[in-house]
């Protein structure tokens, strides 16, 4: 079974910048991400710079995989004086639909180094079995 069956995008990438529910003012981007597809799981992988593990909520709900990671403002607005300001602040978020080929009571996230690891195990229906060859 391939990748593209068991995870599938929502939303459109034209624009960067994503479209959740609006629970506080700001920006909100659509984190850039890496599907790897190995024998026993999918790996997926989404930039997230600057975000710590206790900001991140990675949700799934009827099919509908869901990562939301909170950025917090590197100086503070009102007492900073900025000559250059070039670094946008903003939160990520990203959903995907999730096909029956995975397992969702088994799916792990792990983040380090601004780079959010989710492991998606495939269910056992989905995974390659090897069948056996008999001869007379």
């Amino acid at each position: 079974m391939t990748c593209e069956s068991m995870i599938e995008r929502t939303g459109k990438r034209e624009n960067a910048v994503a479209q959740p529910e609006g629970l506080r003012g700001g920006r909100v981007f659509a984190p850039q991400v890496d599907i790897v597809e190995g024998e026993h799981e999918l790996l997926l992988l989404a930039d997230v710079p600057g975000v710590k593990s206790e900001d991140v909520e990675v949700s799934y709900e009827q099919g509908l995989l869901t990562l939301h990671a909170r950025v917090h403002p590197r100086q503070d607005e009102e007492q900073t004086r900025f000559v250059v300001r070039e670094y946008g602040v903003g939160d990520f978020y990203r959903s995907f639909q999730i096909g029956e080929g995975i397992d969702p009571q088994k799916i792990e996230a792990h983040l380090k180094d601004g780079v959010l690891t989710l492991h998606l195990p495939k269910a056992e229906a989905a995974k390659p079995r090897r069948i056996k060859v008999n001869s007379n």
